[in-house]
């Protein structure tokens, strides 16, 4: 039984928490995220974008072709961790915000993380598990301008902003027989700088131009929950072929509980004169220092059912396919920033479909036979309500979870590259500005076994 070294494992980990830190830096740009907290990431797992956002009701662990991975959307899941197992997972994103009138298009492209995740089992036996990791839940990146007319004069309004939320969860999941119960804790933490510019534009008359700037941070504890009860349907067994089949239907329940987020604001008004190296400040209007506040983010809300098929025989378990439907929503309205309410979020909500399926994972003849094959869609209403008319989102999604190591009855170690793809699209044909995006992410499930006291020296 091969192990892995405690100086190969602090490698990893620091080569993988690098590239987060590194890549967290980069946001993607769109207006849309100057709204509320910003946009939320509602597909976080690679497996999940691939199936829709399927999340609530699926689960791996126990089959051997799909490997496993750490679902941190349904913490019930941590109950099927076998081996400890790290996920990690970045999405390059390419977006085009379009908009109606005057016709105009622009173009961005990113490159983001996802997640940095570990889990592992602490009582197998006993269907207990534990899982714990670092990912960015919103981002807000922003530079839009606009020009109004006053008194003659043409008024210049620049707006920039950046920031987002990020989580560091640790969760834990239990297993009776066909019920699992988990829970989500940690810390959301994270900060939101918004800045206004503002100029005239005149040949005759100098003006100052001024700059108003809100810096806030904030953070607090979430707490969220999951639950999953699995039923099979039909079990037959082929007595000559040593072939078991099963028809199981899994339901599956998720969500978080409205959290109080603490919160410190710097507010800076200014008049400067632009130079190489800045701004120039002239004067101070007003300055404030550390004012605190809370900000309330709602509470949300998912379940689902997923029906699949799983056969067994002398070499293990396997997943044939697997299909399911989801609802998720979010009460956006009750959401607070420093006791004041955001009249451009509205409530939102989203349907889920997702499939996967294995040509021929049983008999273990052929590498694309074993690779197990996704797709989805989804569709909705989007929290951002911008011009007052509410905005449409919806898409399609694919991918395939691609096995590196193949799996072998006498090996712990085996790692699967998870791929997504996911088309769609924010707004309509009603809204002035729409925006269409592609997001191609990979992830990496790693999974060894670790604790194994040895037999000979």
């Amino acid at each position: 039984m091969r192990l892995v070294s405690i100086t190969t494992t602090r490698l990893f980990l620091a080569v993988l928490l690098g590239l987060f830190l590194v890549t967290s830096q980069a946001q993607q740009n769109s207006p849309f995220t100057r709204f509320g907290p910003g946009e939320f990431y509602s597909n976080p797992h690679i497996i999940s974008r691939a199936m829709g956002g399927l999340s609530a009701a699926y689960a791996d662990g126990y089959n051997n072709n799909v490997g496993q991975s750490i679902n941190f959307n349904n913490p019930a899941t941590y109950s099927n961790l076998y081996l400890v197992t790290y996920d990690l997972a970045l999405t390059f994103d390419t977006r085009s915000l379009n908009r109606n009138d005057p016709a105009e298009k622009y173009y961005t492209y990113n490159f983001l993380p996802t997640y940095l995740s570990i889990g592992m089992p602490l009582k197998k036996a006993k269907g207990l598990g534990l899982a714990f990791g670092l990912k960015p839940l919103s981002s807000i990146n922003y530079s839009v301008y606009g020009t109004q007319k006053i008194s003659g004069d043409s008024l210049l309004t620049l707006y920039n902003g950046h920031g987002g939320i990020n989580q560091v969860f640790v969760g834990l999941g239990k297993k009776w027989k066909t019920l699992s119960i988990g829970f989500n804790t940690g810390v959301n933490f994270g900060n939101k700088e918004t800045n206004t510019r503002k100029s005239f534009i005149n040949d005759t008359i100098s003006y100052q131009k001024s700059n108003t700037t809100y810096s806030t941070s904030f953070s607090g504890i979430f707490l969220g929950y999951g639950l999953q009860y699995e039923v099979s349907l039909k079990k037959r067994e082929n007595l000559s072929t040593r072939v078991t089949e099963n028809f199981l239907l899994r339901l599956g329940i998720t969500g978080s509980l409205q959290q109080n987020l603490s919160a410190l604001q710097d507010l800076k008004k200014i008049t400067y004169s632009p130079i190489v190296s800045g701004d120039l400040q002239i004067d101070s209007i007003e300055i404030k220092r550390k004012v605190s506040g809370n900000i309330i983010l709602p509470a949300t809300y998912a379940g689902g059912i997923t029906l699949h098929k799983t056969i067994a025989n002398s070499r293990g378990l396997f997943e044939l396919w697997s299909i399911g439907l989801e609802y998720s929503s979010t009460p956006w309205t009750n959401y607070r920033f420093y006791g004041q309410s955001d009249n451009y979020v509205s409530d939102s909500w989203l349907w889920k479909l997702g499939l996967q399926f294995s040509p021929d994972p049983i008999s273990g003849n052929s590498y694309w036979g074993n690779v197990n094959y996704r797709a989805g869609a989804f569709w909705g209403k989007d929290p951002i309500n911008a011009d007052g008319l509410g905005m449409k989102h919806y898409g399609l999604s694919f991918g395939a979870g691609l096995p590196i190591r193949k799996w072998r009855s006498y090996d712990n170690q085996f790692t699967t590259l998870n791929t997504a793809f996911q088309l769609g699209q924010r707004g309509s044909a009603v809204n002035n500005i729409s925006e269409n995006y592609l997001q191609i992410s990979l992830g990496f499930s790693f999974t060894d076994l670790w604790f194994v006291k040895r037999k000979y020296d």
